[in-house]
């Protein structure tokens, strides 16, 4: 099942270490068979509030993702992002493309008893 890599960078800034980063980064993706799906888009807020931008990586499993960001190559560029821009990272699992919603919301009426 496919996993993602997003991270909120809420201070966003150009400088020569990101540029660096930046650069270096698709090297560090490769072996782990990770694609960016989001990377630079203006960002268009349509509830509450998200100071800057948002980066998505695609990845073919959640085992894969953590492996990534373990590892040495990418802990080598790191802190020429960390150094210059604040935001979160969080690795999550997706959902299959047989995922229905609905079949999610009876299975948790059933689980907590709530009736629609």
């Amino acid at each position: 099942m496919p996993a993602f890599a997003l991270a909120h960078l809420r201070t966003p800034q150009i400088n020569e270490d990101v540029l660096e980063y930046i650069a270096r980064i698709q090297s560090t993706l490769d072996p782990y068979q990770g694609r960016f799906r989001v990377h630079g888009a203006d960002v268009e807020v349509i509830e509450g509030d998200w100071p800057g931008t948002v980066v998505i990586v695609e990845f073919p499993d959640v085992e894969r993702a953590r492996a990534w960001y373990a590892s040495p190559a990418y802990q080598e560029i790191l802190p020429l992002r960390l150094r210059h821009i604040e935001g979160s990272l969080i690795i999550v699992q997706g959902v299959g493309p047989d995922y229905d919603a609905g079949r999610t919301a009876a299975r948790l009426r059933e689980v907590t008893g709530t009736t629609g």
